[in-house]
């Protein structure tokens, strides 16, 4: 049994690796690069309403590329993760409105600047907060890793606020809407912009921006020199005749409704659904394929944990435990994490996001499984072991035939669970870039700034596939009783 689980296992997962390699045709003749970026910060990068990445960054990339004569695959994730990825050579460079800064040096090569910025300080319309030393003792939303979230942080001791850190513009912003915090610090062209398309915040220092600087295009220090070269080249050609201020002004110049649909379109449930129709079906696909090879080849390891926590082997039961145990303490974004950022820093190749949100379930989840599996056996009464011993079945015949049948009908609710569970869990990895159902979600927030119908219409999705499944798995128990 233990064999026959462990090659059904093997054959899954080398299925899953050759499918992860295959990648989609690339003129060899042409250099081609993996570039991270923040696809939620317009007016740089975002969505439009066909699911192209647009915005000054992204334009910019695009016009460079083509006259530079290289191709790149964009991989768009949290603006921490996507930095991340180029540290750990998962990217080969990163344009995100990210900042230039000192300590940035110590990591990154960086490119010739091309975007001069500063830093606003924001709060709510109709706030009562008019200074600075009005925030003491408040709580200011920060966006993690960001140049504006350092130079917020660094007047935290002398205005004596609190802090609380967020992931995303959006939730940030709707943070301080809301009042749960009072205010926040942003990067200026980009708060404008929000504020212009809707937001319901005020700039308190429009004419006096703090840490004024510039954005450039970063790589890892030491590496890819030709693509920084290819990029340098690029922007002193679209700079000099003229491409990249009308790049700039075409975004800056103009309203959100330009990219995003009509008004209409974007407040309304079924406005929100018919314009971004064909993006929910893609981030529904991808859900229901990590859910489904989440749930097969963590069931099948979880089923070889569990055999080997009742093995007679000492060893084996050891292994097992030990396993259960990492994985299962180990929180899925960590792990997640940890073999798409860390791992490949190690080992030295890089690891597809579908992969490595793959493995990450089948670990994580597999461990659960194998928890409750082992427990399933070992609640079968250990008579039936006796009795079947005792008319000369050998352990692992008695195993077989006698305690996993009945094992199995006892962890048939835990599997429902845990087939449940995993679908939930895959929203977690939408933090290292996968474009399922959350990640689709926070794009089309990005864009269209409807955060409550968005993820009202995200939410009865889920509840539907839950049902659905609930269903499944309960037809299913129905059978085995």
């Amino acid at each position: 049994m233990f064999k026959k689980c462990f090659i059904i296992m093997v054959g899954l997962v080398m299925s899953l690796l050759s499918l992860s390699v295959v990648q989609m045709h690339v003129d060899a003749s042409q250099p081609h690069y993996t570039i991270s970026t923040d696809a939620t910060y317009p007016p740089f990068d975002f969505q439009d309403k066909n699911n192209d990445y647009i915005g000054i960054d992204q334009d910019i990339l695009k016009e460079i590329a083509k006259r530079e004569g290289f191709t790149y695959t964009l991989k768009p994730m949290s603006f921490n993760a996507a930095a991340q990825m180029v540290t750990s050579g998962q990217a080969d460079g990163i344009i995100a409105g990210m900042a230039i800064t000192d300590e940035r040096k110590e990591v990154y090569d960086i490119s010739t600047p091309y975007y001069q910025t500063g830093v606003a300080w924001v709060v709510k319309k109709g706030s009562k907060i008019k200074s600075l030393a009005d925030l003491k003792g408040q709580t200011v939303a920060l966006k993690t890793g960001t140049a504006a979230s350092e130079y917020g942080k660094s007047l935290q001791s002398k205005y004596g606020f609190k802090i609380k850190y967020f992931n995303d513009t959006d939730t940030m912003y709707n943070d301080v809407v809301v009042g749960n915090s009072v205010a926040t610090f942003e990067d200026m062209p980009v708060i404008q912009y929000a504020i212009k398309n809707g937001m319901k915040l005020k700039i308190m220092n429009s004419n006096h921006p703090g840490n004024a600087g510039w954005y450039g295009f970063f790589v890892k220090k030491g590496d890819n020199q030709a693509l920084l070269a290819s990029f340098n080249k690029g922007f002193s050609a679209i700079k000099k005749d003229g491409t990249y201020n009308k790049i700039v002004k075409k975004y800056l110049g103009a309203t959100q409704s330009t990219f995003t649909g009509s008004a209409k379109d974007n407040h309304s449930v079924l406005g929100i659904l018919k314009a971004n129709d064909s993006a929910f079906m893609r981030g529904l696909w991808q859900t229901l394929l990590l859910t489904i090879l989440g749930i097969v080849l963590a069931s099948v390891w979880g089923i070889i944990l569990g055999i080997m926590g009742v093995s007679q082997n000492s060893v084996v039961r050891g292994i097992s435990t030990t396993l259960i145990y990492i994985f299962r303490g180990l929180p899925l974004m960590v792990l997640a994490f940890f073999i798409y950022i860390g791992l490949p820093g190690v080992i030295g190749a890089k690891i597809p996001a579908f992969t490595a949100g793959l493995i990450t379930l089948i670990l994580n989840e597999g461990a659960y499984t194998g928890a409750f599996v082992r427990g399933g056996f070992e609640a079968v009464d250990k008579g039936q072991m006796e009795a079947a011993r005792s008319l000369g079945f050998t352990y692992n015949r008695s195993m077989r035939k006698i305690i996993m049948p009945q094992g199995l009908k006892i962890m048939v609710p835990s599997f429902i669970n845990q087939f449940i569970i995993t679908l939930k869990d895959t929203s977690i990895l939408s933090a290292i870039g996968i474009l399922e159902l959350t990640q689709t979600g926070s794009l089309i927030v990005a864009r269209n700034s409807q955060g409550f119908r968005v993820w009202a219409i995200i939410a009865i999705i889920y509840l539907i596939i839950i049902t659905l499944l609930t269903w499944l798995s309960n037809g299913i128990q129905k059978k085995m009783q």
